[in-house]
């Protein structure tokens, strides 16, 4: 393909790509470029939200790129602080190598295994003495790191920002010199982290390396950022029916979302279901599409046509209305019990109500029956709800 083709498949879903020019002087060159993206195994389990930056990986080994998932073993134990008001607490070096081992397993889900070089920053952290971290940190000012946001929001509070955060942009940042990346991928929120690499590349005589940023995935609340901590996730391994069942539940402007960032059929493709569900078609039948490919994805092409099927057994014969509300119920608290978001939504006309009809198995949420009648659900989640045969809502917890 052309230098221009190539450009639009990278772009596809980005947020930013710092400098583009450079990027096209690149892809020029004619050759397999090196591509980084970095990943602290912070946590064992990856959701949705996660795959949006492997996925753009995915595209670039299509490209004929060589890909590097850099996974910060070493920085892992520093603590991420971006996006933190707190000192973040460092994970244990056994915490660390067990994660890692998982994410592994879990990253060829979509990356292809024989075109991916899996590295680990303590290759060169651990070797690196403390004059060549000295050397390091000068080559950063105070001034300058204060500019990154959430540090300068701790600062202006008077909140404890301890030194060695501030070595984990640089690190970061040298990770992308020990490995000598043209391309760094990362979420829009770890945006100066990135441009401390291309300053870094700088000072040791390389050239830079291009910025590509990708944006935060919107949870199944499509409000707030996709969250273990909030509910409002979709987790890889997950079980095909509940992963095609919480894809379905996603609004019908979400989906759009969800298609842009997630799915890998052609541009032009996506644009044609708009098309076909501004002539009439059902998003509904659209998003049969989009649940499909990702339960294929993480599962298999049986699983996702199995999960399909038991769907529409659930909901689509005659069961699940078409003029569905979509609602907004308050949790102060950050969390509700189910029998008062029955009550709250109208679906039953008291608690006790509500507890009675789960205790006889009439409740249902994304198409599972609820056993738990004590059952609390998280701000942040977004469910289809179903008590008896009749009585639906989509409803969003909201805090």
């Amino acid at each position: 393909m052309s230098v221009e083709q190539d450009l639009d498949i990278i772009a596809r879903g980005a947020d930013e790509i710092l400098v583009e020019s450079e990027l096209v002087e690149k892809l020029k060159q004619g050759r397999p470029l090196r591509i980084k993206a970095g990943f602290d195994p912070t946590a064992p389990d990856l959701h949705l939200g996660h795959t949006v930056l492997i996925n753009k990986l995915r595209q670039f080994q299509d490209l004929g790129h060589e890909v590097m998932f850099l996974i910060g073993d070493f920085t892992g134990m520093i603590g991420d602080p971006t996006g933190k008001n707190v000192t973040r607490k460092p994970l244990t070096r056994d915490e660390v190598i067990e994660n890692a081992r998982t994410y592994e397993q879990q990253i060829f889900k979509i990356l292809d295994a024989e075109r991916t070089l899996v590295m680990f920053n303590s290759s060169w952290m651990n070797a690196m003495s403390p004059v060549d971290l000295i050397q390091l940190a000068a080559k950063h000012t105070v001034a300058r790191m204060l500019e990154r946001d959430d540090f300068q929001k701790r600062y202006s509070a008077g909140q404890p920002i301890a030194i060695h955060e501030f070595l984990y942009p640089l690190i970061q940042g040298y990770d992308s010199v020990a490995m000598k990346a043209d391309v760094e991928l990362g979420g829009t929120d770890q945006k100066f982290n990135l441009l401390v690499g291309r300053e870094l590349q700088k000072h040791y005589g390389q050239p830079p390396q291009v910025v590509l940023t990708m944006p935060i995935l919107e949870g199944l609340d499509g409000v707030q950022k996709m969250s273990k901590s909030l509910g409002n996730y979709i987790g890889i391994h997950e079980p095909p029916e509940e992963m095609f069942g919480k894809l379905m539940s996603i609004s019908d402007d979400l989906m759009w979302r969800y298609f842009e960032l997630l799915s890998f059929r052609p541009a032009g493709e996506v644009a044609g279901f708009r098309q076909q569900v501004a002539e009439g078609t059902n998003p509904r039948d659209i998003k049969f599409r989009l649940g499909e490919e990702i339960v294929a994805r993480f599962h298999d092409a049986a699983a996702a046509t199995r999960a399909r099927e038991t769907f529409i057994a659930r909901f689509q014969k005659g069961a699940l209305p078409e003029d569905m509300p979509e609602l907004q119920v308050r949790a102060p608290d950050g969390t509700l019990a189910l029998a008062n978001l029955l009550k709250e939504a109208g679906l039953t006309g008291s608690t006790s109500e509500a507890l009675r009809l789960v205790r006889q198995g009439a409740v249902r949420i994304d198409g599972e029956r609820v056993e738990d009648a004590g059952l609390i659900l998280a701000v942040g989640a977004s469910h289809v709800v179903q008590v008896g045969k009749r009585r639906f809502a989509r409803i969003t917890l909201g805090s």
